[in-house]
């Protein structure tokens, strides 16, 4: 059941949408005034210039043709604003109606990432439904960059094992949870990079450009040519005025043709100019936003901010000089005012040595400011799921000394309030097994998987769906969704076997953190007798290494080894058949399972059960 807190958040939401809507159709009404405005100004002032012309003369009909063109401007100026203003209020209510989907699971309302396959050699990606659709980075992923969205996915399946890097992590989402109108501001900001509503912005072209290899400076070519330039203007007024013969001809050929030979320097100069600012006028937008926040008691937050705030030329300062180069260079669109404004002066020259120059006092500094702008989506994608789920709670990470791990109250981040189920569980010593029995569909698979997607979230500086969660830093191993391959020829069970060597090798690897493996149905590729000796002979090997694990598995028979193992401890899950349907709580209880449910299940499917008695 949604909790009354998580309700509260979901109705505010709701009411801004509404909101939104009202204000939404307010500006459609204005948009379409101005519309009928500009119309009948045009109209109007066609219509009185000849009146005026028939009565009072040409001079007072172009005055009057002024006056209405004055005002046809002032009309396209403010309707310009009202469009802009819809184009945000429009983005607006996308997220906050992003925030309703996330929170009710709504998956088909809620943005897709780019489609990033997870490595099949990971330790853990395939198992945990980290990424892809219906996934936590699906769920999590409020990014409007290609790298923002990297970053988190990037921290969601390389979890930190130091203790300090993940506090500090946590300290910025803790900061960020309560600035719910900077997260959304920054988010509408980044949608607004975008060149489709939908689409994320990359900087790719940005980086790529910064770190290519500028031609030799052009400060000596500039100089001798707008000196030569100059020399072109003066001979050919001079030879207007009849003072001298026809010099400007020779100075202009040799203009000419050192001209063309070093133009092919600045040829790039629009293209790379025009992209460049395309993103940046809007990224400066951003960076304004950022310089100025009142960043107060959130220090954390401001020393994550500290490369835009505390320059000493401001970020959106140094963003201006490309706005304007762009801007000059601007006449190479129109290659007949571009031809005609390089042969009185070397403008694309001049342009293009002042963009090398850019670049040069940018190429440091502006990937820091996009990268602490990925670091920045990400932490707020953090915080934005710890605001929409406010019964959430941060872990804490512990030192190496003691207790392994131990959770209260863990649920599951990817079923809905409604559906989730909530278990105790805990891990006390190094070498601790928990062997967990139950039925088919009773919800050992998904505790696997809620133990390891928790504790990325952790590792990852994330609140998790706990009332309290305590963990050593800790590495992390699945073998969960074994899948066989025909085109490889691998069969199930030797992908299985392969899947648990490495796991074997990870978990004898040489490093600081233990290993966290959690397996799924051992051995299920093969028959009952060598799945039970292949079983019992893994677990003991498992048992004598630097780590801890939880196993689910069908086999009664392996409980027994909890006698012989003093780590081992079993649990189990159980089900009911109330009304000839069966009936699962999805609660881990101590203990072996003491029932199954496999021919239960044929039963009520309709498939013939043949019992052999005596």
């Amino acid at each position: 059941m949604i909790s009354p807190a998580t309700q509260r958040r979901l109705d505010a939401l709701r009411r801004q949408i509404k909101r939104l809507d009202s204000r939404l159709l307010r500006l459609d009404q204005l948009s379409r005034n101005f519309s009928r405005l500009r119309v009948a100004l045009v109209l109007t002032g066609v219509c009185c210039a000849l009146v005026v012309e028939r009565f009072f003369g040409g001079s007072f009909a172009w005055l009057t043709l002024g006056l209405f063109g004055a005002a046809f401007v002032v009309a396209a100026v403010w309707h310009r604003r009202v469009y802009r203003s819809g184009i945000r209020h429009t983005v607006w209510k996308r997220i906050k109606s992003d925030h309703v989907a996330r929170l009710t699971h709504d998956w088909a309302n809620i943005p897709q990432p780019p489609d990033m396959a997870p490595d099949p050699e990971h330790p853990f990606a395939a198992d945990l439904n980290l990424t892809g659709p219906r996934s936590v980075h699906h769920l999590l992923d409020t990014s409007a960059s290609y790298g923002g969205c990297a970053r988190l996915r990037n921290w969601l399946l390389n979890p930190l094992d130091a203790p300090e890097a993940v506090h500090e992590r946590q300290q910025v989402v803790r900061e960020l949870i309560p600035l719910a109108r900077f997260r959304d501001r920054l988010n509408l900001q980044g949608i607004l990079l975008g060149t489709q509503p939908q689409a994320r912005w990359s900087a790719d072209k940005i980086v790529d450009w910064l770190l290519e290899e500028s031609p030799p400076r052009l400060t000596p070519w500039v100089c001798g040519l707008g000196l030569l330039a100059l020399t072109n203007i003066v001979l050919a007024v001079l030879y207007a005025l009849g003072h001298l013969p026809p010099l400007w001809a020779a100075t202009l050929l040799a203009y000419l043709v050192l001209y063309t030979y070093k133009h092919r320097e600045a040829r790039h100069l629009f293209s790379d100019a025009y992209q460049l600012e395309r993103v940046l006028r809007h990224l400066r937008a951003v960076l304004i936003y950022l310089e100025s926040f009142p960043y107060g008691r959130t220090r954390h937050l401001a020393k994550l901010c500290e490369p835009y705030w505390r320059a000493a030329v401001k970020p959106s300062a140094s963003l201006r000089q490309i706005v304007r180069i762009a801007g000059a260079a601007g006449v190479q669109q129109s290659h007949l005012l571009g031809f005609l404004v390089n042969i009185l002066a070397p403008w694309d020259l001049f342009f293009a040595n002042r963009l090398n120059r850019y670049k040069a006092s940018a190429k440091t500094a502006m990937p820091v400011w996009i990268h602490t702008w990925y670091d920045l989506e990400a932490l707020s994608a953090l915080a934005t799921h710890s605001y929409l789920h406010p019964d959430s709670v941060f872990p804490e990470i512990v030192p190496q000394d003691g207790l392994i791990l131990q959770a209260r109250a863990l649920g599951h981040p990817l079923l809905p309030d409604a559906e989730r189920v909530h278990n105790d569980f805990r891990l006390d010593t190094p070498g601790a097994i928990a062997l967990i029995t139950g039925s088919n569909m009773s919800g050992k698979s998904t505790f696997l998987r809620t133990l390891g997607v928790n504790l990325c979230l952790a590792y990852a500086g994330a609140a998790v769906h706990a009332e309290e969660l305590r963990t050593v830093p800790l590495r992390l191993f699945t073998c969960i969704q074994i899948t066989d391959s025909v085109t490889d020829g691998i069969s199930y069970f030797y992908a299985e076997v392969r899947r648990l060597k490495a796991l074997l090798a990870a978990l004898n690897a040489e490093n600081q953190a233990p290993l966290l493996y959690l397996i799924d149905e051992i051995f299920r590729g093969t028959n009952n007798h060598e799945r039970l000796v292949g079983s019992r002979a893994y677990i003991k090997a498992l048992a004598k290494g630097r780590g801890v694990g939880v196993i689910s598995t069908h086999d009664l028979e392996l409980v027994g080894m909890a006698d012989d193992l003093p780590g081992i401890r079993n649990f189990h899950f159980r089900e009911e058949i109330s009304d000839g349907r069966m009936v699962f709580d999805y609660r881990l209880r101590p203990g072996p399972c003491p029932t199954t449910n496999a021919l239960k299940i044929m039963r009520l499917a309709g498939l013939p059960v043949f019992i052999r008695e005596g």
